[in-house]
């Protein structure tokens, strides 16, 4: 069984915000769980009062016979019950008019809930964007082929296909089963949350004023993404096993090749080796104003090893400041660098890691710091030849 720490539903002052008609509409498909658990709910709002204390004990508590649905209905109406969330959830409800109850004294817990009766894919979509707004590191996985297939959506029946055989490795390493796949699109490419199960957890709790645990088992999102553009797959995950298993299964459902995607190395921090501050050029690149070295790192193997940090505002300017070059010795692991785009008030932070790792402070400024990273050589087997086929990209959902 999948289940979370619930944040708002453990209090019973934010239950009480919920309108009772509508939260016991919500709870009603459940009548029989909650009178097992000594909860008796009323027939209507006009019957009697729904006993929130306990609720939220029951809330706070689940055990191996909370329902799955009663969970996965709990879980995205909490994430989702926040000002951020209901902005989102109220924009969506718009566009896609949906009539919720009127007047201005809804709570965000209240609005989420109001979604999920209404359309629950709604309330579960936008939580997988709320998810996939929080990513900011990726591994970066380039498809090895001169010309790229094209791309097109995958069916409901190739997801579906998907999950089982990802399901098939989280059971065998004892995460269980019911992984859940969301799709969407944004500017970069088509994202792909993916719910799983993680290793059990036991938690010490209070069950009725008696000290008890609770043996349950989190929900862990991943992210993949594919970019069309580039003919390349990024991946956010815990694990090394976990990036291997998605790096292979996607490449097989989406295209029919498991290794279409190898693994290579992508970055290379040598250009600042090589030209210096010319590395950071950016005569031919729109969009961005100057790029300033940071930090970098540098590794130096033997017994023992040494990491070697070298940080300032601006690290070509401080060797230069003291009549010293770019160190020759060490291989460089690591760069930071400020970032001062056309659009923005104040710089941001780009780090790159040789191989596949990328990090930025805003998603959308992976277009614009890639194309220099390109131009100046921090991307390896860069300028691919392109397909002649058209690729289709998943439409807004």
């Amino acid at each position: 069984m999948a289940t979370f720490t619930l944040r708002r539903f453990s209090c019973p002052e934010t239950l009480k915000a919920i309108a009772p008609v509508r939260f016991l509409a919500f709870l009603k498909p459940h009548r029989r769980f909650f009178l097992s658990r000594g909860v008796t709910l009323p027939q209507s709002a006009t019957d009697g009062e729904l006993d929130y204390e306990e609720l939220a004990r029951v809330f706070i508590t689940p055990d191996g016979e909370t329902p799955k649905e009663l969970i996965d209905a709990l879980y995205f109406v909490d994430e989702m019950a926040t000002p951020e969330g209901m902005d989102a959830l109220l924009a969506e409800a718009k566009q896609q008019k949906l009539k919720l109850a009127a007047g201005s004294d809804h709570s965000p817990a209240d609005i989420a809930i109001q979604i999920w009766l209404l359309n629950s894919d709604i309330l579960e979509r936008k939580h997988a964007q709320h998810c996939m707004a929080k990513v900011r590191s990726f591994e970066y996985y380039q498809m090895d082929r001169f010309r790229r297939p094209a791309f097109t959506r995958p069916s409901d029946k190739q997801l579906k296909a998907l999950a089982s055989d990802l399901d098939d490795w989280f059971e065998e390493k004892k995460r269980g089963r019911g992984t859940r796949i969301v799709m969407g699109e944004k500017d970069d490419g088509v994202w792909f949350l993916v719910r799983h199960g993680d290793p059990y957890k036991r938690e010490e709790s209070i069950d009725g004023g008696m000290t008890s645990s609770v043996y349950y088992r989190p929900v862990k999102p991943d992210v993949v993404v594919y970019s069309p553009q580039v003919g390349e797959l990024r991946i956010n995950a815990r694990s090394k096993g976990e990036k291997e298993l998605y790096r292979t299964k996607f490449g097989e459902h989406l295209f029919g090749d498991k290794n279409i995607f190898p693994g290579t190395e992508k970055y290379t921090l040598d250009p600042l080796r090589a030209l210096g501050e010319d590395s950071l050029a950016l005569g031919d690149i729109d969009g961005i104003e100057w790029i300033k070295l940071r930090e970098v790192q540098f590794f130096f193997g033997g017994n023992p090893w040494e990491i070697v940090t070298r940080k300032s505002e601006d690290v070509f300017a401080m060797f230069k400041s003291r009549n010293k070059s770019f160190p020759e010795g060490g291989r460089i692991i690591r760069a930071t660098f400020q970032v001062k785009f056309s659009d923005a008030k104040t710089p941001r932070a780009v780090v790159i890691k040789p191989s596949n790792i990328a990090q930025f402070t805003r998603d959308d400024d992976s277009v614009l710091v890639e194309r220099w990273l390109e131009a100046r050589g921090f991307i390896i087997n860069a300028g691919v030849e392109e397909s002649d086929e058209p690729e289709t990209l998943l439409a807004s959902s």
